[in-house]
Formats: C-alpha cells, sequence, structure tokens
C-alpha cells in the first residue's frame, strides 16, 4: 500500500476512535476506557505522521533521520512528564494542571501559525481566505496560552484576584477585540507582504496580552466557566491548524474539543446566569461584598458528632452536597464509607451536583466516580433542588458559594441571580466548615446563619471519619 494511503487509514482509524473516547467519557463507568482507546488513536496518528508522511521520503537525503531522532526525543520527554503529571497531580491541583495542558495546546497551535504565516507572506500573492484561517490560529492560540496560564496562577493563588484588575476592564477588552479585529482585517486586506510578518509578530504579541486580560478579572466562583472557554479556543486553534495542513486528525480532534467546550460553555453560563458576551469581554465574576445588612445579631448554632450522626442515621432522606472542601481534604472516600452506612440502615442518599462546584466543570463529578460513587445517585442542580425540597437533612461539605442564598434575595449580591442549590428547602442543613470563612467567590453567607442550619467545624475528612465512627455505634 502507497505510504500517503496508509497514512490516511491511520488517521481515519484515529478519527474514530476520538468520537468513541469522548463517547465513552460521558459515563464514569466507561470514561478510563474511553480516554485509553483516544490514547491509542493518538499514538496512531503521531507515529504514522512521523513516518508515512510523504514528505519525509523527498527528505531523506536531507538528514530526515536525525530530524525524527530529534522528534522522538521531544516525544518521550513530554510523554514522561505526562505520565508523571498525570500520576502525581492531587485532585485539588487537577484544574492547575487542565489549565496548563490546555494553554499548552494553544501555544503550539500559535507557534505553527506563525511559521505558517511566514509561508503564506513569502508567497507573491497570498490568499486571503487562507491568511485569515492562519490569523484566526494565531489569535484563539495566544489567547488560549496566556489565558491557560493565568488561570493556573489564580487557581495555584500565585496571583490574587485583584491584582490585574484595571478601572472599567470590560472596556478594555472591548478595545483590545476590535483592535485584534481589525489588525487582522488589514493584514489580511491592506498590508504589504513585505510588512506582514512582522505585523503578525505584533497580532501575536497583542493576542498574548489579551489573553491575560480576558482572564484578569474573572473571580474565582467563575473560574469553571473561563476554563471551559478556555478548552473551547484551544479546540478551535487544532481544527484550524488541521485545515491549514489539510490533517484529518488534527481536524476532527479539534473540532470535537471545540464543540464539546462550546456547548460546556453555554451550559456553564446558563448554570452561573451570565450570558456569552459577558464571559468574552470579562465583565463577570470577582469576589466582593453583599450590600444585604444583617437584621438583628447574627448567631450561628453548632451541633454535636453524636447529634449530627442520630440525625443522620434516622433520616429517611439525605443530601450530600460536595464542594472544593471535600476535595482539599481528600474526603471522598470518608463520604462513601459513611453513605453505605446509611444507606444500609434504610437511608436513601443522594449527591446534588452544581455545575460550577469546585474549580473544573465536572470536578466533583470526578471526585465521587473516583470513590465509586454510583452514578445515578448524582443529581444535577434542577432534580437536586426538586429532590432538596423532601430530604430531611441536606449535609453541606466544603460547598460555600453554590448553596449561598444571597444569589437568590440579595440584588447587591456578586452572585445575585446565579442559580444555586436550594439546601434551605430541606428539613435541617449541616455545614461541615473548617471556619466561617468566606468562600472562593469572597462573599458571606447567609446560610450560616439559617434557623435551619447547624455547623460542625472542622476538616471535611476528620469529621467525617468522627461521624462514620459515630454513626457504627448506633
Amino acid at each position: 500500500m502507497n505510504p500517503s494511503h496508509l497514512l490516511d487509514v491511520l488517521y481515519l482509524i484515529a478519527s474514530v476512535t476520538f468520537v468513541i473516547g469522548l463517547k465513552l467519557l460521558s459515563h464514569p463507568e466507561s470514561a478510563r476506557r474511553g480516554n485509553r482507546i483516544a490514547a491509542v488513536g493518538m499514538a496512531l496518528a503521531i507515529v504514522g505522521t512521523l513516518f508515512l508522511h510523504p514528505s519525509e521520503g523527498e527528505k531523506a537525503a536531507e538528514g530526515t533521520n536525525i530530524k525524527l531522532m530529534i522528534v522522538g526525543i521531544a516525544i518521550g520527554i513530554g510523554t514522561i512528564i505526562g505520565l508523571l503529571a498525570a500520576y502525581r497531580v492531587k485532585m485539588t491541583a487537577m484544574p492547575q494542571m487542565v489549565s496548563i495542558f490546555n494553554g499548552l495546546g494553544g501555544g503550539c497551535a500559535a507557534l505553527l501559525a506563525i511559521a505558517e504565516l511566514k509561508v503564506q507572506y513569502a508567497a507573491a500573492t497570498p490568499l486571503p481566505s487562507g491568511l485569515l484561517l492562519v490569523l484566526f490560529t494565531l489569535f484563539f492560540g495566544a489567547v488560549s496560552f496566556s489565558g491557560s496560564m493565568l488561570a493556573f496562577a489564580k487557581l495555584e493563588e500565585l496571583v490574587k484576584d485583584k491584582t490585574l484588575i484595571l478601572p472599567r476592564h470590560n472596556v478594555v477588552n472591548l478595545v483590545f477585540i476590535v483592535a485584534l479585529v481589525a489588525l487582522m482585517g488589514y493584514m489580511t486586506w491592506g498590508v504589504a507582504a513585505s510588512q506582514g510578518f512582522n505585523l503578525g509578530i505584533l497580532l501575536l504579541v497583542v493576542a498574548l496580552i489579551y489573553g491575560v486580560s480576558f482572564v484578569a478579572p474573572i473571580g474565582g466562583a467563575d473560574m469553571p466557566v473561563v476554563i471551559s472557554v478556555l478548552n473551547s479556543f484551544t479546540g478551535l486553534t487544532a481544527a484550524a491548524a488541521g485545515l491549514i495542513y489539510d490533517n484529518l486528525v488534527m481536524m476532527v480532534g479539534g473540532i470535537l474539543v471545540g464543540a464539546s467546550g462550546s456547548i460546556l460553555t453555554v451550559l456553564m453560563c446558563k448554570a452561573m446566569n451570565r450570558s456569552l458576551l459577558n464571559v468574552l469581554i470579562g465583565s463577570f465574576g470577582g469576589s466582593g461584598t453583599s450590600s444585604k445588612q444583617a437584621e438583628g445579631e447574627q448567631v450561628i448554632k453548632e451541633v454535636t458528632l453524636n447529634d449530627a450522626a442520630v440525625q443522620l442515621y434516622y433520616s429517611q432522606s439525605v443530601v450530600v452536597v460536595p464542594g472544593y472542601g471535600l476535595a482539599v481534604a481528600q474526603a471522598q472516600k470518608v463520604c462513601k464509607e459513611l453513605d453505605e452506612l446509611l444507606s444500609a440502615n434504610g437511608v436513601e442518599v443522594k449527591y446534588a451536583i452544581h455545575p460550577v462546584a469546585g474549580r473544573m466543570p465536572g470536578h466533583m463529578n470526578v471526585l465521587l466516580a473516583e470513590a465509586d460513587v454510583p452514578y445515578p445517585k448524582l443529581l444535577d442542580l434542577e432534580d437536586a433542588n426538586a429532590v432538596l425540597q423532601h430530604a430531611d437533612i441536606a449535609i453541606i461539605v466544603g460547598a460555600n458559594d453554590v448553596v449561598n442564598p444571597a444569589a437568590e434575595d440579595d440584588p447587591g449580591s456578586p452572585i445575585y441571580g446565579m442559580p444555586v442549590l436550594k439546601v434551605w428547602d430541606a428539613k435541617h442543613t449541616i455545614v461541615l466548615k473548617r471556619s466561617m470563612r468566606s468562600g472562593y467567590a469572597g462573599i458571606e453567607n447567609p446560610l450560616f446563619f439559617h434557623k435551619k442550619t447547624t455547623m460542625l467545624f472542622g476538616d471535611a475528612k476528620d469529621s467525617l471519619q468522627k461521624l462514620v465512627a459515630e454513626v457504627k455505634t448506633l
């Protein structure tokens, strides 16, 4: 078989594995298998490109073997780094790793676009359609890279939310977008070929700055949304790069990532009650305080471990609301143990999952899947709120902003209008929390002072372990 035809077959097989892998990723029980299938497809595509690409045969006399060896070493180093990162990363640091890997994908696409831009302007009369595609890849790749790096720095708490924010930052971002679009238009239709590449470098620099400016005003509570947006940007750049190089695997992979990221972004925006335009100009999120003043003295009620265990054990329905605190404490397996004890006593245990709980889309789903919590027990926002109306106890484990009633009754709150889990509809609410500190959005939570709420202070894992011990004595 002709090597180019064999390469096309490998690309087709790889593309099919991507689709199958993505489908299997939609359920925790099949997610690992889907990830492995897609990884095998990617390995086939890489090996096929290295050894079967038509251009390699033409350059055999020009040191191609040395080039292949260098590329192979680079792939080997990258593989080792990726494996070590995957094995060693803590669940709490998973969003940071996703941000870095996503940013590197965008940066790679931007570098490819710069190289192709030089080729385009070297031609006597570059085609506008080809230039636009390259500039599109350069723009979104650069934004994805710098934006993802800043998202990582924020998640790792290397940069504080307010450090890079300017007055009327949303206007600044709009100016950036207009300037970048105008520059891309000028480079496509109005610039001399001799000046085009230099302007391409300028476009790269401005796009990198805009990536930082785009993410800068986004606060902690909204970080899952920006991660989803940047993920879709990277997918779009990969698809565009695939069109530039007529590479089927890059196109299919990019389209799948871009489409799934875009769909997820829309769903996340709906969950945050934000418009997509707000996301694009970076005018959402941020920390702040509520304008609603407390009426009278705010009193918290603590509950003892024994009382909490008795309430849970003799309930008919318990809804667990996991949050970032559960991930920090690595308490998901202990939470599952408590679930099993209660279920053995006839208690119906469900988990209420808010779309933006944690630091990335699906963070809580991944966390609970790691503890082998049955997927049917996980309820989305609407179903969870319906169940909470009839639940005996809602137990909050490390969640904060997604259970804040200020989102419904305080127009002055930064999260006003955001759909939240209405845990106060349950007969009783138990909050497991280290202290009275505010959540990632930096705002106070009136739930802690609600008449139905009792607080159980301490590390989530330690508190759950003690609850498990108390339940076992009943």
